[in-house]
């Protein structure tokens, strides 16, 4: 990032602060103002910039393949599933996973990321078992969150 004022002084400040930091970090702004930038810097001046910046965009996918995205799946969880994978919360490692709208996100798969967090473990699909995660989460929109609060369609609790 480059730019140099009074408010540009003032992100930076926030973003030195906020990367030394293990909390989940929300990111908001109108598209194409640099959310993902602003995630890839809070990364690189983070503790861990050597791990995996993994970023994916909640609104593309089909909440069941972003469920098996994040989450992982097993051999035969579902049509297709010819071999187990880790999910990204896994395979980051203590680097950080980059969940680009956010809002976009279904109610029940709102619920399994919060319990993750909470957790800080996971259950591929299909699995019995749980998962220990150590990755960072970084979120972005560009939606009103807390409106959608308000509506219902997201989770106070997450926000």
């Amino acid at each position: 990032m480059i730019g140099r004022s009074a408010e540009m002084d003032k992100l930076y400040r926030i973003l030195s602060k906020v990367a030394q930091s293990t909390h989940p970090v929300l990111i908001l702004g109108e598209s194409g103002t640099g959310k993902e930038l602003v995630a890839q810097t809070i990364h690189a001046s983070g503790p861990n910039p050597e791990k995996p910046f993994l970023p994916v965009d909640c609104g593309s996918l089909v909440p069941t393949l972003i469920e098996s995205e994040l989450f992982g799946h097993l051999k035969g969880a579902f049509t297709g599933a010819n071999r187990s994978k880790d999910g990204l919360l896994v395979s980051a490692e203590s680097g950080t996973v980059f969940l680009d709208e956010i809002g976009e996100l279904t109610l029940d798969l709102q619920s399994k990321l919060l319990r993750a967090l909470q957790e800080k473990e996971v259950r591929p699909v299909g699995a019995n078992h749980r998962v220990p995660i150590r990755a960072r989460i970084l979120a972005a929109t560009n939606r009103d969150l807390a409106a959608m609060v308000e509506t219902g369609t997201f989770r106070k609790d997450l926000f």
